[in-house]
């Protein structure tokens, strides 16, 4: 029995990767992701060059699934931001709600209702608690965060930072089933509207660069903040490792302080609209890895 309810979560886990879709373990039985977490790193494969979070490192490859549910009962979990999914989660009322809160699926039809638009027919999950998962399209030029409620109470919305439980997987031995299997939808332009980012203020971006006596060290530094503080959507992240990295030397050689450049780079990060934490444990792994992997001067080029 055991192999079997293996089999099945690796086949479930393998079907969402064919479909472009993301996947990382869960927890058996559970929600929660079963990837190891930054306290516990050992910073080798996939997290060689600093550590990478669970969004990070859920993957298409096959092989790395067959590798993971070879080794335990793994619920499947997806990614939806870079899978370019936005899933909308329709819950039933909890136990504490009020006894006339509308149930997510009611909520969500009248939000229809009221921008004159049918309920979309998209591919849909039913999950273990009787509330629904809608799967969407998400637009490419535009990185939608995950909310809460932000729609209506009992309705979350899964996409960059958030993460889905697919079909095949269960809780307390109640699947998550495939109601609905059409194609996945583009996110209706309404609902985009209502899930997009408000727009950041434009400010000009205040960055303290130390000056060290070392012309070299300052101006790289000044210039890779710039770089992370004006990267564009998408690559935000990505950039922000970069340019840290491309500065680590400098902080390995002692011409620049540590806690300085991770001041610098903390500010760039979020000027460019990244969270503060997400700055900082990107930053902190990337200066991680150049101290641990940096050249001696004399053979640096």
């Amino acid at each position: 029995m055991t192999h079997d309810r293996n089999t099945a979560l690796l086949d479930a886990a393998l079907r969402a990767a064919a479909r472009g879709w993301y996947v990382h373990p869960l927890r058996p039985g559970g929600k929660a992701p079963a990837l190891h977490g930054e306290d516990a790193c050992t910073r080798t494969g996939t997290c060689s060059a600093g550590h990478q979070k669970w969004e990070q490192r859920a993957t298409l490859d096959p092989d790395r699934i067959r590798g993971a549910w070879a080794v335990r009962e793994f619920n499947v979990g997806i990614a939806p931001g870079p899978s370019g999914l936005v899933v909308v989660d329709l819950d039933l009322p909890k136990p504490e709600d009020a006894a006339d809160t509308p149930s997510g699926v009611d909520s969500f039809t009248a939000l229809c209702e009221r921008a004159g638009q049918a309920v979309p027919t998209t591919y849909r999950v039913r999950t273990p608690s009787g509330g629904q998962h809608l799967y969407f399209t998400a637009p490419t030029t535009l990185r939608i965060p995950s909310s809460k409620g932000k729609l209506a109470k009992r309705i979350d919305t899964r996409a960059w930072g958030g993460n889905v439980v697919a079909p095949g997987s269960t809780i307390n031995g109640q699947a998550y089933e495939i109601t609905d299997p059409a194609p996945v939808a583009n996110l209706p332009a309404w609902l985009l509207t209502a899930l997009a980012p408000a727009p950041q203020p434009v400010r000009p971006v205040r960055i303290h660069v130390p000056r060290c006596g070392n012309r070299a060290a300052e101006v790289a530094l000044e210039r890779e903040t710039v770089a992370a503080a004006t990267a564009p959507a998408g690559d935000r992240n990505a950039q922000l490792l970069r340019s840290a990295r491309a500065v680590g030397r400098f902080v390995a050689w002692g011409d620049l302080p540590r806690h300085e450049v991770e001041q610098a780079f903390q500010v760039a990060g979020e000027s460019a609209g990244l969270p503060a934490a997400e700055c900082r444990s990107t930053v902190r792994s990337a200066l991680n890895w150049s101290i641990r992997t940096c050249r001696p001067r004399e053979t640096a080029s």
